[in-house]
């Protein structure tokens, strides 16, 4: 297990993770303490269980049949795969944004009231300040207070993602997850994105997967080296790429593999 700094909570903990699809172990004795509002990064080449392991944070592995996961996965000191778990309620608290933008074919305002509906807010105005708020927190309220009513498939691609992130941030969680969320976006939008999440780290957990060795670099305090579903390194950012302590993380950083 690798410290993270003395003056930031650990605010998800994994201890000896191994992860199943089927027969197949994608995961193996997995041993990570995450730090609360910060950025962490998770990155290697594809195939190495990057992806996977975000999805165990909020259990969206868990609609794949077959899969089985063994050790623990605690976020607040609780462990998230206990049986007396309810997977709504952890969902509400761990956001996803995925690496495609994915908005409902529905007005940007029913976008991100979408969520707190869901969990019983009714009153127009209370939806109001939470749509604006979120819009704001996004960075996108300028670009689209104007046109609410209007239909979120109309905006580009970047608008779409931070609609997606919006639309996550309206549920009110602590941590949020990243698929890779500017992959495929140019690199204005890509720009954006990383500026909101540096923004958004006041006030959540993030850990974004990322293929960009300089976005992890931009934008991330601590930074997990996969590699063959297994936990290489970790440590903070500037100490990976400039000093890491292991040489296939030192290889695969300066592009000798990957």
């Amino acid at each position: 297990m690798v410290d993270i700094q003395a003056d930031s909570k650990v605010k998800v903990h994994v201890e000896n993770m191994n992860f199943y699809y089927g027969p197949v172990q994608a995961l193996f004795d997995i041993n990570l303490d995450i730090p609360e509002k910060k950025v962490t990064a998770l990155i290697g080449p594809s195939g190495c269980g990057k992806s996977t392991f975000l999805r165990t944070l909020n259990r969206m592995n868990d609609i794949i049949d077959g899969t089985r996961i063994e050790g623990k996965v605690m976020i607040d000191d609780k462990d998230i795969y206990d049986p007396m778990t309810d997977v709504v309620e952890l969902r509400k608290k761990v956001g996803m944004i995925f690496q495609k933008s994915n908005p409902f074919p529905k007005s940007i305002f029913d976008n991100i009231a979408y969520g707190p509906r869901i969990h019983g807010v009714k009153d127009k105005n209370k939806l109001m300040d939470i749509v604006e708020s979120c819009l704001i927190k996004s960075a996108l309220w300028d670009e689209v207070k104007d046109r609410l009513e209007k239909n979120a498939m109309g905006l580009s691609g970047g608008q779409q993602q931070r609609l997606c992130i919006a639309r996550a941030l309206a549920i009110n969680p602590d941590v949020v997850l990243m698929d890779e969320p500017a992959s495929a976006l140019d690199p204005k939008s890509t720009l954006k994105i990383e500026d909101l999440i540096n923004e958004l780290k006041k006030d959540y957990t993030i850990i974004i997967v990322t293929h960009n060795m300089q976005q992890a670099g931009r934008v991330s305090d601590h930074t997990a080296f996969f590699y063959e579903g297994r936990l290489i390194e970790f440590g903070a950012t500037e100490q990976i790429f400039t000093k890491p302590n292991q040489k296939q993380t030192e290889d695969y950083i300066t592009g000798r593999f990957g």
